[in-house]
């Protein structure tokens, strides 16, 4: 069940406009928990129903590039696309027998790089008109995608550390509490 509220939750976020001198993003430097939701899916949801996020997320990049952004679709988007696949596959391959801190840090990682490499190379390579196609060009498009790398990091590593740490807390949790519960009866 945590594993549709997060994806839900990182849908939710995308739709939300950033109030602030920065007002066109419709979040703030890119801090969203997609990624560590999709890692979360892959590590916690269903195997067989790991189509309804990458549906819920490819509809929602739909939605947010004609609607929103009033941008054309091109073919870049395949490469987000194929990149929300590779990220439900390495919360499955990396995180469903063993989420320990140390892999869900590489985890979160990972994905912000994979993003940032993938992301930055299909504006190069899609838009012409923004970047030249050389490696100059390739390095401005890197360049300039530097900003936004921060947050990307920053947000992967906090909501992948929440996400895989609320089921421990809940856990923890409900065992405080029958402990609780059970000191009060003995206490009767």
């Amino acid at each position: 069940m945590l594993a549709y509220l997060f994806v839900l939750l990182a849908i939710a976020v995308r739709f939300l406009p950033f109030a602030g001198p920065l007002n066109f993003l419709p979040h703030a430097w890119h801090f969203t928990p997609v990624g560590a939701s999709l890692l979360f899916f892959g590590a916690r949801g269903s195997r067989r129903q790991m189509w309804i996020p990458f549906v819920l997320f490819g509809a929602a990049d739909v939605v947010l590039t004609k609607f929103v952004y009033a941008y054309a679709l091109s073919w870049d988007q395949l490469i987000t696309w194929a990149w929300y696949a590779a990220m439900l596959w390495l919360g499955s391959a990396m995180l469903r027998k063993n989420a320990g801190p140390v892999r869900v840090v590489g985890a979160a990682l990972a994905s912000s790089v994979s993003f940032f490499l993938l992301s930055n190379f299909a504006v190069w390579a899609a838009w012409p008109d923004m970047y030249p196609r050389t490696l100059t060009g390739l390095m401005m498009s890197y360049t300039a995608g530097i900003p936004f790398f921060s947050g990307t990091v920053e947000s992967d590593l906090f909501f992948s550390i929440a996400f895989f740490g609320t089921p421990v807390f809940l856990h923890a949790l409900s065992g405080w509490m029958r402990k609780s519960a059970g000191n009060d009866i003995a206490a009767a």
